[in-house]
């Protein structure tokens, strides 16, 4: 049996290594075992299923020679049996993720699956070939390009298709269309409405605290192995290259919309508010081929996921998925999404889109039947279980979404974060509670002495709880620290959801180490900013506001962009930045006239403000120190911050 580390307290953070599983934890996965439909292994099939060829290993670099993308390092999961520190329905996907290279999914539609942890979906049309998501980096879109090329012959991109708003499906979209294509309009680039509004929302506005947790959720910093980072439920992980956002130039806005694109006709369903806040389906009739984007995968998805975003509708979700089996149920012979591996046959891709659609809807109605009968978010993931027909399917489980995360996210959307009992109304910080707790429970030592029982006992989710207090109110206590690193860690051997995995060992991870040591936070690159509308950009601005710093400025701004035509009163008071579009201030402190363009590259840090004023580029009236002072005002925001263990850095 594994036995909790018994470090003495010490201002050093001691560099444990992983320990084995626990007895606790093995006995639940030999349960696992025989609880679950491990004979069908029909997903295999599907997954190898067209396979035309690879790169080896799925290695990709830069042009600089760094990897950008290899699965080189999961060799491990080469073996068939899963070992004690990993749960055996989770080895099972994790080596079902593992299939890489190009496919066939029917003759002229393909995908490159494993080069990411999306998949890039290629449509051959009757001059080109229609692209379906970008992957995640220009490198990886590069690379899949040329696989596809190499097995299917070099011809044009005539389209591409965002099916919907997160980076890991438009981020390569530079790998795929060059600058005479962007420059000259000549390729359509298909989104779904609104596209530009939520992808800038969701990846840009909270991207630094949202790359912070996503740490957790994906566990890039984790050793690849057995004891560390096995799968991210959707794919192996997140890609490391180069990311662009490239604007649509058509957008979708109705179920039912088609178009002729490049000679292929698309039927396209709105799906909003599910899995993205902007995202759609498809079906193409020439192809028999039904595409549901992100909604309809081999497993239970997230509602809410851990690096933050919108609460999904579960509701909504589950009807989009009924209206999918209404419009094109019986017609497809191939399904195929942007994760993970296609499905064939009507009776299959039915029975799938039946099952999911019902997964979600079970979620959503229990969640609700239980919330009114009083249970809290916790109470309800205690209690909630999925019926043996959910439960026994394989693309039901929860490698990346879980049941007990998606009813708290339920909850959350219908009645928010208090559960009505006025002691959850204001309760102290983390740091403050744990003094208390410690005081409260007699110090250390018998938080410790107590939580080294109930560790032997497998109790592992109290003991979390418990010597958490402990480390926020004694952050230098190695033995309260060794402690919750070895509890984080059973919980994560014992997780069959990929992130949960991921967050406990990355927690124990950096209770032992430390935080990672990073490079600062690079500057948004120049291609992104040129996507942006200009009020986006000032959005970015203004939550980077130090709201206590601005206390009793006031400051106006006049803006004049040459090459768009549009003006903008910038305002600064109240500690608020605003803005307002298409009018000029008369009395303004100071004004500036620049093209567009110029902007994005004083943001991008390819030039700077006297620069660009010095050489021309930008003319000023008025005071332009007032910028210099508006500019002091702004926060520049770290790339990590603690989350086990209170901030070292005081904030305001």
């Amino acid at each position: 049996m594994s036995q909790p580390a018994t470090t003495e307290t010490s201002g050093e953070v001691h560099k444990e290594s992983p320990k084995q599983a626990s007895a606790s934890v093995i006995a639940q996965h030999a349960a696992t075992l025989k609880a679950l439909p491990f004979s069908d292994t029909r997903d295999f099939d599907d997954a190898a299923r067209g396979f035309l060829g690879s790169i080896e290993n799925a290695n990709i670099t830069s042009s600089q020679g760094r990897v950008v993308w290899s699965l080189e390092p999961y060799g491990f999961l080469s073996a068939e049996e899963a070992p004690p520190t990993v749960d055996p329905s989770l080895w099972r996907q994790s080596r079902l993720n593992m299939h890489h290279g190009l496919f066939e999914v029917v003759p002229g539609v393909y995908q490159v699956r494993g080069l990411d942890i999306a998949n890039m979906t290629l449509i051959e049309g009757y001059s080109g070939v229609i692209v379906v998501d970008t992957l995640t980096s220009i490198e990886g879109a590069r690379a899949a390009m040329a696989l596809y090329f190499q097995h299917r012959g070099k011809r044009p991109v005539s389209a591409v298709i965002f099916t919907h708003t997160h980076a890991d499906h438009w981020g390569g979209a530079r790998g795929v269309l060059d600058e005479e294509a962007l420059a000259g309009g000549k390729v359509s680039i298909i989104a779904p409405n609104l596209f530009m509004e939520h992808a800038v929302s969701e990846n840009i506005i909270a991207g630094p605290a949202m790359m912070r947790r996503a740490q957790y959720q994906f566990g890039p910093f984790l050793a690849k192995g057995v004891r560390g980072q096995v799968d991210c439920g959707l794919g192996k992980t997140m890609a490391a290259g180069a990311v662009a956002l490239v604007r649509p130039t058509d957008l979708i806005m109705a179920t039912g919309d088609k178009r002729i694109v490049d000679g292929v006709e698309f039927e396209f369903q709105m799906a909003p508010n599910s899995e993205a806040p902007a995202e759609m389906h498809f079906f193409i009739a020439r192809y028999k081929l039904l595409n549901l984007a992100e909604n309809c995968t081999h497993n239970f998805h997230n509602l809410l996921p851990f690096r933050g975003a919108d609460v999904r509708d579960a509701l909504a979700w589950s009807k989009y998925l009924g209206e999918a089996l209404q419009m094109w149920g019986g017609k497809a012979e191939a399904m195929c999404g942007q994760h993970h591996w296609p499905v064939w046959g009507h009776e299959r891709i039915d029975t799938m889109i039946r099952q999911q659609r019902d997964l979600y809807k079970f979620a959503h109605d229990q969640t609700i039947r239980l919330m009114n009968h009083g249970l809290t978010a916790s109470e309800i993931a205690e209690t909630i279980r999925l019926p043996a027909s959910l439960e026994g399917a394989w693309h039901g489980r929860g490698y990346y979404g879980h049941i007990r995360h998606n009813v708290k996210a339920i909850y959350q959307k219908y009645l928010g974060w208090y559960d009505a009992n006025p002691v959850s109304l204001d309760p102290l910080p983390p740091v403050e509670s744990g003094k208390k707790y410690v005081e409260y429970m007699g110090g250390a030592a018998a938080i410790l002495a107590r939580a080294r029982e109930d560790f032997a006992k497998g109790e592992f989710r109290f003991v979390a709880q418990a010597v958490s207090h402990l480390v926020f109110a004694e952050p230098d206590n190695q033995a309260a620290r060794a402690m919750l690193a070895d509890t984080f860690e059973q919980l994560g051997y014992a997780s069959e959801s990929s992130t949960w995995r991921n967050a406990y060992l990355f927690g124990a991870q950096e209770l032992r180490q430390g935080m990672p040591k990073t490079p600062p936070r690079a500057a948004m690159p120049r291609e992104t900013l040129a996507a942006l509308r200009t009020e986006q950009l000032w959005d970015v601005l203004g939550v980077r506001l130090n709201g206590p710093k601005a206390e009793g400025k006031r400051m106006v701004l006049n803006w004049n962009f040459t090459d768009t035509g549009e003006t903008f009163i910038l305002n600064l008071e109240n500690c608020a930045l605003t803005y307002v579009a298409g009018a000029q201030a008369p009395d303004a402190d100071a004004g500036f006239t620049l093209p567009r363009d110029v902007l994005d590259e004083v943001i991008a840090k390819l030039t700077s403000f006297p620069e660009a004023v010095g050489s021309g580029k930008i003319k000023v009236t008025g005071d332009p120190m007032r910028l210099d002072e508006l500019m002091m005002l702004m926060d520049e925001f770290p790339r990590m911050f603690e989350i086990v263990e209170p901030k070292r850095i005081a904030v305001s």
